[in-house]
């Protein structure tokens, strides 16, 4: 059967919410992240700022150098919540099948929805509109038969783009991309398959499976069917969360533990104040690192007495994330939760207890 998927992904969204709730700073490069003095990273940019060079995960300072009279601004979540809501309200006016990734990004199936790619489009274009009516903000859209070609479109045609890419165009239109494009290929991969001759998604079109096999092990065969287009992993909807965290997704990959440690302490402060506005106390404290090849672990402590303050919340998540954490492994997203809510009448001695659980992407 086919299945129309789209990719959502919001524009410089932290930083476009700040210029759209302030006129002011239109047109001007807005940082969103830690101030300059202090040590912190940049949580997000303005299209203006990353003329630049700015990006997201960089260090507040070198932000600041490379464009001292940027606009820093604190981090916001509570707003950018908000706005969320709104356009989550907006995809499941369409389809209960959403697949949020972030507060600024999600897959939706259509599938059930559109009789064939035509009304799939129709549809998409209307969300991206009523998106822009509702908010004011824009978004850039990919439509494609499947997650990982919706993604890449969405991708190629920032900010404020729509592109569609056929089923019987897809080979063609990854083609002449870089293989970098492929997920799970990150820089250490990347010098690998270049140096076994692979620059682009064609050079792997023009293998059988057999000969990437032997040429690059393990890897082929993941690469041989994302290289032709081909991926059957599910949008996967849960509109009703069992837990409170926060992720931070990366525009490059990381390897910096103090970077990590400070994008961390900046999580386990949104989660504490959002567990407080809900009134809720958790005693199960998750980390979830997904590394450049897009493999996924969570670890996590549970213990018997409730939290709900961020020194705690950063405290395990910092001990979680030096047991997990391996210097030689670049990482691409990372998450902190409090889940296993109750009413806080326990006041036992806190004894927690490690567990370790991969799960893939």
């Amino acid at each position: 059967m086919k299945r129309f998927i789209i990719h959502v992904d919001m524009d410089a969204f932290f930083a476009a919410v700040e210029q759209r709730d302030r006129p002011e700073l239109r047109g001007k490069p807005v940082v969103v992240g830690a101030p300059p003095d202090r040590r912190g990273v940049i949580s997000a940019a303005s299209y203006e700022a990353r003329k630049f060079g700015i990006r997201s995960a960089m260090p507040s300072r070198t932000a600041f150098q490379k464009c001292p009279h940027a606009v820093f601004l604190p981090v916001n979540f509570k707003r950018y919540e908000e706005v969320s809501s709104q356009i989550r309200e907006i995809f499941l006016k369409n389809t209960p099948f959403v697949q949020p990734i972030s507060l600024d990004e999600a897959f939706l199936d259509l599938t059930h929805k559109a009789v064939d790619l035509e009304q799939a489009i129709h549809i998409a274009q209307r969300i991206k509109e009523d998106i822009y009516k509702k908010t004011k903000l824009t978004c850039s859209v990919g439509v494609a038969p499947n997650k990982f070609l919706a993604k890449i479109a969405s991708d190629l045609q920032k900010p404020n783009g729509f592109l569609v890419v056929r089923e019987e165009f897809k080979q063609a239109f990854l083609r002449p991309l870089p293989i970098r494009r492929i997920w799970g290929v990150g820089p250490v991969t990347e010098k690998f398959l270049k140096g076994k001759g692979f620059k682009t998604i064609r050079d792997l079109q023009e293998c059988s499976k057999q000969e990437l096999v032997h040429r690059i092990g393990s890897l082929a065969q993941s690469l041989y069917y994302l290289a032709h287009g081909e991926d059957d992993s599910p949008v996967q909807s849960n509109r009703q969360p069992k837990s409170m965290s926060r992720e931070n997704t990366f525009e490059r990959d990381v390897r910096d533990l103090e970077v990590l440690q400070g994008v961390l302490a900046d999580l386990a402060v949104e989660v504490a104040k959002s567990l407080k506005e809900e009134d809720l106390k958790g005693k199960t404290i998750t980390l979830k690192l997904r590394y450049e090849n897009f493999e996924t672990h969570t670890r996590q402590r549970t213990g018997k007495q409730y939290t709900d303050q961020a020194k705690v919340i950063q405290s395990v998540g910092q001990e979680l994330l030096e047991q997990l954490w391996e210097s030689k492994r670049a990482i691409r997203l990372i998450g902190l939760g409090v889940s296993h809510f109750a009413t806080p009448e326990e006041e036992e001695p806190l004894q927690l207890q490690m567990e370790l659980f991969p799960s893939p992407f």
